[in-house]
């Protein structure tokens, strides 16, 4: 594993053992940046459920001003601040170890950019982790959500949170879940469609 662009460009990172982390691939990351790199470069970057640390890892690489990462896993946290002193990224992020949805609420930012979330696909953090952003004040309708999922994992209760699913990104395995907040709360939007913009 390693960072695919920017700064720390090919850098090499740990990643922690054991079943409970799965790092997303190479692949999988260069299509995802490439997709977020207009909205990168001096952006608020929050990475939940971080595992190693190696996707707002990039985002730093790519120029975001600022990244959180959420683990509360003690061998992945370690990984992520290991990582993060190898690449020198240290006074660029901020290592929280909690819970996702712990952690949200101890982030203070006036602004969120893009909030990425890797769970364990069994786990059934989706729906919570979306019920807390739609309280967060740094979560507004500029703010990208994007979830890696299984591909069978149903986001019908999106909606019921203020969120609309803006566009899945479908893999051989898995996918990425796009999702940004509706001005109207639970009422869908009729012809929003932001797969263009991303």
């Amino acid at each position: 594993m390693r960072v695919i662009a920017g700064e720390a460009r090919s850098l090499p990172l740990k990643a922690p053992q054991g079943p409970d982390t799965r790092p997303t691939t190479d692949r999988i990351k260069e299509t995802l940046f490439n997709m977020l790199q207009p909205y990168l470069p001096c952006s608020v970057f929050i990475d939940l459920c971080s595992g190693s640390g190696g996707i707002g890892i990039e985002a730093i690489s790519r120029g975001a001003r600022h990244a959180y990462f959420a683990e509360n896993a003690r061998e992945a946290a370690k990984c992520i601040a290991d990582n993060l002193h190898f690449t020198k990224f240290e006074e660029r992020a901020t290592l929280l170890r909690q819970d996702a949805v712990s952690a949200l609420m101890s982030i203070h930012e006036k602004h969120a950019d893009i909030i990425f979330m890797d769970p364990p696909y069994q786990a059934g953090l989706e729906e919570p982790v979306l019920s807390a952003l739609a309280r967060m004040p740094y979560v507004d309708e500029d703010t990208l959500v994007i979830i890696e999922a299984a591909l069978d994992r149903d986001f019908s209760f999106a909606g019921e949170h203020g969120f609309l699913v803006a566009r899945e990104k479908r893999y051989k395995t898995n996918k990425h879940v796009f999702l940004k907040k509706t001005e109207k709360g639970n009422l869908p939007y009729e012809g929003c469609d932001l797969s263009g913009k991303l």
